[in-house]
């Protein structure tokens, strides 16, 4: 009996990692909001890093994250490293291209807890008197991530704490 089991245990295992390796190379997240606000201060709390950092929904995991800014304040070549806890990780945002007021494009190189280098893009488009705000993250998926989104929905995850970083975007936009 124990045989079976351990027979059929080692099948689902190899259908789990067969199924992993099936998943997509690549992943790609995105959430969308509308700001009571014109799009030049909503872009001004994005394309500006220290700013970010105020409504960035990943640094507020630990209140102690150790957060360099360098290069110029906004705009291409904006860069923070940071480093916190396990859930923040080590790594570093750069700005690479901005169309004001429309679209600030940055690359997230992570070297902690695993290494992953993604493209992130935040669009802002006129709606009505106010603003729609898209921040999009997509990058390469390895086997290692694929199977961790067999198991936890990354979308979700991730989405979720677009959703949160949205929502204090709006507010800080809106009080302004």
């Amino acid at each position: 009996m124990l045989k079976y089991i351990l027979i059929a245990l080692l099948l689902a295992l190899a259908a789990l990692l067969l199924f992993a390796a099936s998943r997509p190379d690549t992943f790609s997240v995105a959430r969308s909001l509308r700001v009571q606000a014109p799009a030049d201060r909503v872009f001004a709390l994005i394309a500006n890093m220290p700013a970010s950092q105020r409504w960035n929904p990943f640094m507020k995991k630990d209140p102690a994250v150790k957060l360099t800014f360098s290069g110029p304040e906004s705009g291409p070549g904006a860069t923070c490293d940071f480093d916190g806890n396990n859930e923040v990780g080590a790594g570093r945002v750069t700005i690479t291209s901005v169309s004001v007021p429309t679209e600030v494009s940055m690359t997230l190189d992570m070297t902690k807890p695993m290494q992953a280098h993604n493209a992130v893009v935040f669009t802002l488009q006129a709606e009505g008197d106010g603003t729609r705000v898209t921040w999009a993250m997509n990058g390469a998926q390895p086997y290692l991530g694929k199977l961790v989104g067999v198991i936890f929905n990354m979308d979700k995850m991730v989405g979720g704490e677009f959703d949160k970083g949205l929502a204090d975007l709006k507010a800080l936009a809106e009080a302004s």
